[in-house]
């Protein structure tokens, strides 16, 4: 099934089932990154039980590194 939600503000169309797919057909593979559904923070635990929904906001944040 397809869905279209906003990933970090652009829209997209994904076949993802959940949080945890999308995040692996986006190429985000073992990173390192923190997740937020609708506004909430997600942790990676919970990432394969969070269903994707249409209009869906989610957000991906790599951690940066400053010095």
């Amino acid at each position: 099934m397809t869905v279209s939600i906003e990933l970090n503000g652009e829209t997209l169309r994904t076949e993802a089932a959940t949080l945890a797919d999308l995040l692996d057909e986006k190429g985000y593979n073992g990173a390192v990154v923190a997740t937020a559904l609708n506004g909430t923070f997600l942790p990676k635990g919970l990432r394969a039980s969070a269903p994707l929904s249409d209009g869906d906001a989610v957000e991906i944040v790599a951690p940066m590194q400053g010095g």
